[in-house]
């Protein structure tokens, strides 16, 4: 079986319209590759220090909408991909109520708590961007609190030690306060099909530091076949010009493009060796090295 890296390839050369960035390294191991838990597009409004249980920590509380209970059943769905741990009431044990505890590998788990309902069951395996419960106001008895997310992101340690900041789609939530936009748009593994798990990513950012999208590499160990597909996260109400490739070493490159509101490939090889592969986003480009050997 090949031994798939799960780090980004150091980039050698960045023009001054291309930055790509590597997904960040972590202390329990890889670091998920993290989306806001919430469907594609929507707005949202994190908060770190508006309650005083978790004021200086980096829990997060979400909300939407003017009112208290504007976002009472809104659908919560899964950061990244991950066993389910718990999908259970925690009764007197703490205030989390109806609490999704996912685990993502390598010591990493995300906590979704006060859920109004849940939708999915402990053991059960979750795809990025799946549908795992709506947003609710449960905690434990006698404890009325408003409607809002109460998300986490911990490593494999004691609390509130092991409660670590945050990043979606790369990017570090500004603490203690940030207003966000969902970018949970398309689940590479779901894209490339059943046995793909994502082993490497590369962030598309231009010039001025915008993500346009990912680049991701998926790997299905039982057929040894690689899958690329460059996932948009901007725009995606207008077709722009995508693509994404690959090149078994000593093959043919494929590659899909063309002008696409959502994002290009899926592109499948059988590639036991060496590959080389990438993409790009309205002329924003990651080329890989020889790798993955």
């Amino acid at each position: 079986m090949r031994t798939a890296r799960l780090l980004i390839s150091t980039i050698a050369a960045v023009t001054a319209c291309l930055a790509v960035q590597a997904a960040p390294a972590a202390a329990s191991g890889q670091r998920p590759l993290m989306q806001a838990p919430f469907p594609c597009g929507q707005s949202w409004r994190g908060d770190s220090d508006n309650s005083s249980a978790h004021a200086g920590t980096h829990e997060i509380d979400f909300n939407r909408g003017a009112s208290a209970t504007a976002d009472l059943g809104d659908t919560i769905v899964a950061a990244a991909r991950g066993r389910v741990v718990t999908a259970a009431h925690q009764g007197s044990a703490n205030g989390y109520g109806n609490l999704v505890k996912i685990d993502h590998g390598n010591g990493w788990y995300t906590y979704y708590a006060h859920l109004r309902s849940i939708s999915v069951r402990a053991g059960t395996t979750v795809k990025q961007g799946q549908k795992i419960g709506e947003l609710g106001n449960t905690s434990k008895p006698g404890n009325a609190i408003s409607p809002h997310l109460h998300f986490e992101l911990r490593n494999d340690g004691s609390y509130p030690g092991s409660v670590e900041p945050v990043r979606f789609d790369g990017t570090q939530f500004a603490y203690p306060e940030q207003s966000i936009t969902s970018r949970n748009c398309n689940d590479p593994e779901q894209l490339c099909g059943p046995g793909f798990r994502a082993i490497d990513w590369a962030y598309l950012r231009g010039s001025a530091g915008v993500h346009q999208g990912t680049v991701y590499l998926a790997w299905n160990a039982s057929t040894s076949n690689n899958c690329v597909v460059t996932v948009k996260h901007r725009n995606r109400s207008a077709s722009s010009a995508t693509s994404a490739y690959l090149e078994p070493a000593g093959s043919k490159r494929s590659t899909d493009s063309g002008s696409f509101t959502s994002y290009a490939g899926p592109v499948t090889r059988s590639s036991p060796g060496c590959i080389r592969w990438g993409g790009a986003i309205s002329g924003v480009t990651y080329n890989s090295p020889s790798e993955h050997c």
